[in-house]
């Protein structure tokens, strides 16, 4: 995940193409409950930092790092179109009753979805970054782009190229990863 970026623009193909990948993401039922609010000019990019942001007049390094994406795109998710396709005749029940579902498969497919755009930018030689919005400007970005109240931001992607002297991964490593073996388990989970 990288936290800062370059200033170099993107070239809008790869956009489209990240775009063209996310909707392709698994969709329980074929709900196709997921949606992508893009942010790709300065001044859109600018209005969502306003919106999510509390001090754009002196950000701290992280928040001036992520202020340099040139592109924005907040994946959505709709419950209710989940809801009210599994509620046709071809599904077996007609009530809406989320009970039903195990998992918030609605989420799920966003996030299946997001990553999908995570990976065209990785494959494109670009940086990426998966970030919530902070619940208490949930309603304000909402309200500067028209989020209709049927759709959830399940998290911002932010893309450009890395800005120079990033780390690879973003940030210094300062943790290391666990080992495989405490994290597969085959047939059984054991420690």
């Amino acid at each position: 995940m990288i936290r800062d970026y370059s200033d170099e623009p993107i070239d809008p193909a790869v956009v489209d193409r990240a775009l063209a990948n996310a909707v392709r993401a698994p969709s329980a039922g074929f709900s196709q409950g997921w949606a992508f609010l893009v942010l790709d000019t300065p001044e859109d990019v600018r209005r969502f930092w306003a919106a999510a942001a509390d001090d754009l007049e002196e950000p701290d390094s992280w928040l001036t790092g992520m202020m340099g994406a040139p592109v924005v795109i907040l994946p959505c998710s709709s419950k209710r179109a989940y809801l009210e396709r599994y509620a046709e005749e071809d599904k077996g029940w007609t009530d809406l009753d989320e009970k039903r579902w195990p998992m918030p498969f609605w989420h799920m497919d966003a996030a299946m979805a997001s990553l999908l755009i995570l990976q065209t930018a990785t494959d494109a030689g670009l940086g990426s970054c998966f970030i919530g919005v902070p619940p208490d400007k949930d309603a304000a970005v909402r309200e500067a782009f028209g989020i209709p109240e049927d759709h959830d931001p399940v998290g911002v992607i932010t893309i450009g190229h890395r800005a120079e002297g990033e780390h690879p991964s973003g940030s210094p490593r300062t943790r290391t990863r666990r080992d495989l073996g405490d994290l597969v388990h085959r047939a059984r989970w054991e420690r």
